[in-house]
């Protein structure tokens, strides 16, 4: 198993994250994250999607997709040619005496505190999947409350690798 970042430039219609989310339920393929925004022509959405299976799966996912009405363009984001971040929330269980060491570890991450009360703090990151799984590692020795977490938003490095859509 192996997985895949694909990038995708959609119509913005209604019903179009719902028509390929469906296809994904239908056909049994596994969606790990997905994002959805409108781009800077409002007119299109781009949609990440990070999915996992082998090579033949992830094949048919990429044709398959193509294919639905309002995509516009689908392609893989490849890591080494890819920028991709993440946004997750933390509240973390913090009584006063607590606090410092808490701050102490988002600040090695450059984390932010966006909200502090008496008994919690909720703690604001963003970077690489593989930061926020550390981040969250390290908090190990305190108690989490609860996450949330945005799934990947990636776009190709360069100006070479931009999608120009006609109406």
């Amino acid at each position: 198993m192996q997985n895949k970042v694909f990038q995708l430039l959609v119509n913005n219609n209604a019903g179009v994250l719902s028509r390929i989310t469906g296809l994904f339920s239908r056909r049994g393929y596994n969606i790990d994250s997905i994002t959805a925004g409108v781009t800077s022509d409002p007119r299109f959405t781009r949609i990440t999607i990070v999915t996992s299976g082998d090579e033949e799966i992830l094949d048919q996912i990429e044709k398959q997709v193509s294919k639905l009405v309002d995509v516009r363009d689908v392609r893989e984001l490849k890591p080494d040619k890819s920028v991709y971040r993440e946004l997750c929330l933390i509240k973390v269980k913090s009584s006063p005496e607590k606090r410092q060491g808490v701050i102490a570890v988002a600040d090695i991450f450059r984390a932010k505190i966006i909200d502090v009360n008496v008994d919690s703090l909720i703690v604001e990151l963003t970077g690489t999947q593989s930061k926020i799984e550390a981040f969250i590692g390290l908090l190990a020795d305190y108690e989490i409350l609860e996450i949330a977490r945005t799934g990947i938003a990636g776009l190709a490095r360069g100006a070479d690798a931009l999608i120009h859509l006609e109406s």
